[in-house]
């Protein structure tokens, strides 16, 4: 029961659940798409998938210097379900935006703009 009130209320911020819907989506995603996507700092993306990531929802795999994340391979199959429908069409475009863009040129971009 525990591990699942953890796992709610990882989910119960909006930024965290849009998260784990852009990850159902695309399967992997790295911390400066993330970032880019939902227009906020990188320390706050940071730590919201460190909350995501206490709560057994998502794993990080580094890579060099990139970190990818994605969805746990034991992501409960009961929150797969009530999760299904995913992002809404908007949220889906910006992605979709930012997925287009090269991801160096996006570490890039944020360590300028942090300056």
């Amino acid at each position: 029961m525990k591990e699942k009130l953890i796992q709610i209320k990882a989910l119960s911020d909006g930024n965290r659940l849009k998260m784990v819907l852009a990850l159902f989506a695309h399967g992997e995603l790295c911390a400066c798409q993330i970032t880019e996507w939902l227009g906020v700092t990188g320390a706050t993306v940071s730590r919201h998938l460190q909350q995501l990531q206490q709560a057994g929802l998502v794993c990080a795999e580094k890579e060099g210097r990139w970190v990818h994340f994605s969805l746990a391979p034991d992501f409960p199959s009961e929150l797969r379900g009530w999760l299904e429908p995913g992002l809404d069409a908007a949220e889906q475009k910006r992605l979709a935006a930012v997925l287009k863009q090269n991801p160096s040129d996006l570490c890039r971009k944020q360590r300028n703009a942090s300056l």
